[in-house]
């Protein structure tokens, strides 16, 4: 038996027999067949009371840590429920819970690119390049005169800028 399973080892069967489809109803279908489908078709319909939420279930598929970090989104979800109902209500609870997540990531970003730039003193950090803007024949800096004459210039990380350095 494997615990993976969905059905804990045991074969599936449909309960709805060889009637699901379309085409074998089609083919035709004997009055004990239209008793069955009807019955079948009328056990499918929910009682407005269902489906019953059971908290001693959440308690037990959500473990304490989980619960914790989403008691803000779930009252939230709580309060929002009577107004909006709960299709509406959990795609907000959703959705706002995404929003925090980029938001929060645009800011990190942002942080380790400010204070962890890559220059001469660290190996690691966010190294932003630029390309040089092209000149074309017509324009007034035409004859491209590059500002990188030595091979010490190129690729320096900001090291010439570092201090007063006579290089």
């Amino acid at each position: 038996m494997s615990k993976a399973s969905p059905t804990g080892g045991v074969k599936p069967m449909p309960i709805a027999g060889r009637l699901v489809s379309d085409r074998e109803r089609l083919l035709g279908m004997t009055e004990a067949e239209r008793a069955f489908r009807r019955q079948w078709l009328k056990d499918q319909e929910l009682a407005p009371t269902e489906p019953r939420p059971v908290p001693e279930m959440y308690k037990a598929t959500h473990n304490p840590i989980r619960r914790f970090y989403r008691w803000p989104l779930d009252q939230l979800g709580k309060a929002l429920e009577p107004r909006l109902g709960l299709e509406t209500a959990t795609a907000v609870r959703n959705s706002a819970g995404r929003f925090c997540l980029v938001i929060g990531g645009i800011f990190w970003l942002t942080y380790y690119v400010k204070y962890n730039s890559n220059d001469w003193t660290r190996k690691g950090g966010m190294q932003i390049l630029s390309s040089r803007p092209a000149i074309n024949i017509n324009d007034p800096g035409f004859p491209y005169v590059p500002d990188r004459s030595k091979p010490s210039d190129y690729y320096d990380r900001g090291f010439k800028k570092s201090g007063n350095l006579n290089l």
